[in-house]
């Protein structure tokens, strides 16, 4: 008799445990809101805990009860911290199904620096982003060619937030709208000035890469401005880095008396007037440098160890620099 009430009393147990686990499960799958979507984002460089993804979330109402929430989060392993980006969400759906989502970013933030050509750019996001190596090409050879005037200069170096799913074709057209939308101000600039945009554009690459810092800018986007109305070949070292590529050294290996030799529209000590196309994607500060450039009798600059800048009127001077300040 005594066992089969223990029997009749574990059955009961186990019935009891069954329902209530499976009404526990029932509150956790159903849907926690109402439908829609939502889009977390987690400031660059900033990794938030969880509880700030709780309260963000429960705060649009995409979420009802913060604690079932919270154990969906620790189902999935995110009980410590979300990684900066974005993460869009669809609400109405079970704690389960928005953990799930909140695992994945469906977003990236990528800091482009200034002075990059696009081939550095497209290593970056090949990185990030998982392209391959037919995508990298494309990105180099095909997506980044379309327009001549958008072959290089335009993908404007700032802090995106991209989708991660978007295809090199669509990551060169984001960055080439911001271009757009950055440059507008000093298209109208140039305009005023009777001086093509792609013009101001190459010279700005060129100040990009030459200068030590914000402060050179003016003054080397002076004195290019200089050797250009004289005619003068601009024999600007950064040219031929970008003609002669990475040789196995990096972009922007330093230049050696062989790479002056390169017959390439680019070598600026071959061959006078700018070269065809920017070397570089500029930032603002070398652009309004082009239009704003600090007028001086200097046609030559050098940097000393420091990386102070000091210029010249004349070779015979600018040898004199050579001996102060680099021997």
């Amino acid at each position: 008799m005594a066992e089969f009430m223990s029997k009749k009393v574990l059955i009961a147990v186990i019935f009891v445990v069954f329902v209530f686990l499976g009404s526990y499960f029932l509150f956790f799958s159903s849907p926690q809101a109402k439908g829609g979507t939502v889009r977390l984002v987690i400031p660059l460089k900033e990794e938030r805990s969880v509880d700030y993804a709780i309260n963000s979330l429960y705060e649009v109402g995409a979420i009802k009860n913060k604690t079932t929430f919270r154990f969906a989060l620790a189902f999935y392993g995110l009980s410590g911290k979300i990684r900066p980006g974005a993460y869009v969400m669809e609400s109405g759906v079970n704690a389960f199904a928005l953990a799930s989502e909140l695992k994945t970013r469906d977003e990236k933030w990528m800091v482009i620096p200034e002075g990059l050509r696009k081939e550095e750019i497209g290593e970056m996001f090949a990185e990030s982003f998982s392209w391959s190596d037919e995508e990298l090409e494309k990105w180099a050879n095909e997506y980044t060619t379309v327009q001549n005037d958008y072959f290089e200069g335009v993908y404007f170096p700032d802090t995106y937030l991209m989708p991660v799913d978007d295809s090199p074709e669509k990551v060169a057209e984001r960055m080439i709208n911001r271009f757009n939308e950055k440059f507008a101000p000093y298209a109208e600039g140039f305009a005023k000035e009777n001086i093509k945009w792609t013009t101001g554009l190459k010279i700005a690459s060129l100040v990009q890469r030459e200068a030590a810092g914000k402060n050179d800018m003016p003054l080397i986007a002076g004195i290019l401005w200089n050797r250009l109305l004289s005619n003068m070949k601009l024999e600007v070292d950064a040219t031929l880095q970008y003609a002669r590529g990475d040789a196995g050294n990096g972009w922007w290996a330093r230049v050696t008396k062989d790479d002056k030799k390169l017959d390439s529209p680019y070598n600026t000590y071959m061959y006078e007037g700018l070269p065809p196309y920017p070397i570089a994607n500029p930032g603002i500060d070398a652009i309004e440098a082009v239009l704003y450039p600090e007028k001086t009798k200097c046609f030559f600059y050098l940097h000393d160890e420091d990386g102070q800048i000091h210029c010249a009127v004349t070779y015979e001077g600018h040898l004199e620099n050579i001996n102060k300040y680099l021997k």
